[in-house]
């Protein structure tokens, strides 16, 4: 099975940020080309980006697609996008825009009927659905809304759909204090997709547990862009 460390470029008003628990006024990396920023990451040998619109994810109306377009325009490798993605036709255009995987969290949850029709048209392949964990139960909208759902009981209910899953550890996202290996742990057990791993990464040793749980590829933002771990090294944990 294959790995991959993906380093990620948070977008919020034009500019690449990092937050602290999805907080946007808990802001620890604020850079202004985030084009260059994702240049970057593919010349230092990076497979895949994640990028997230975060007004979009907060908002529910994404500010960034030029943006977007600047980055997947000007890079060669994949990108999965994901933030304020809601509707059939907004899902369709990013994904003719050029973007390998879209990233669907609250939309998935709301209207599963969205994923079969993507799915039908573009393949599972190119779908990935986000489950955004805190203190165990999926949260949506930024997360800011509980669903009272467990992420590894409703899992299953998407294996047909999409490839991946993103599951986000809200816990200890953007803390950088190291990651809850159990929650993920358990999350690999409880489907059959490729479980792409993010929140709390802040070492190699992260990195090498989570590579270790079975996940297929893992999601890093602050801890890169706060130097403490060297994205060469991580790179070194990567499989083909």
């Amino acid at each position: 099975m294959s790995f991959l460390v993906i380093p990620a470029v948070d977008l919020k008003e034009g500019r690449c940020v990092r937050l602290v628990q999805g907080d946007p006024k808990r802001r620890t990396v604020e850079l202004e080309n985030p084009v260059e920023v994702a240049k970057n990451w593919e010349a230092q040998g990076a497979r895949r980006l994640h990028v997230v619109d975060l007004d979009g994810a907060l908002e529910g109306v994404r500010r960034n697609e030029a943006v977007l377009k600047g980055i997947v325009s000007e890079l060669g490798i994949p990108v999965q996008f994901g933030g304020g993605i809601r509707g059939f036709e907004d899902a369709s255009r990013l994904l003719d825009l050029g973007v390998e995987k879209i990233i669907l969290g609250t939309a998935a949850l709301k209207s599963p009927e969205l994923l079969e029709r993507l799915k039908d048209k573009y393949g599972r392949e190119r779908l990935m659905v986000a489950l955004d964990s805190r203190s165990g139960k999926v949260v949506t909208e930024g997360w800011v809304k509980d669903t009272g759902l467990k992420a590894t009981d409703i899992v299953k209910d998407y294996e047909a759909l999409a490839s991946e899953v993103l599951f986000t550890n809200v816990d200890v996202e953007g803390l950088v204090k190291g990651i809850d290996l159990k929650v993920i742990e358990e999350m690999v057990r409880s489907t059959r997709m490729a479980v792409i791993a993010s929140g709390g990464v802040s070492s190699l040793g992260d990195i090498e547990a989570v590579k270790r749980a079975g996940a297929g590829g893992v999601v890093i933002g602050t801890a890169l862009y706060k130097g403490l771990i060297d994205f060469k090294d991580a790179l070194t944990l990567q499989e083909m």
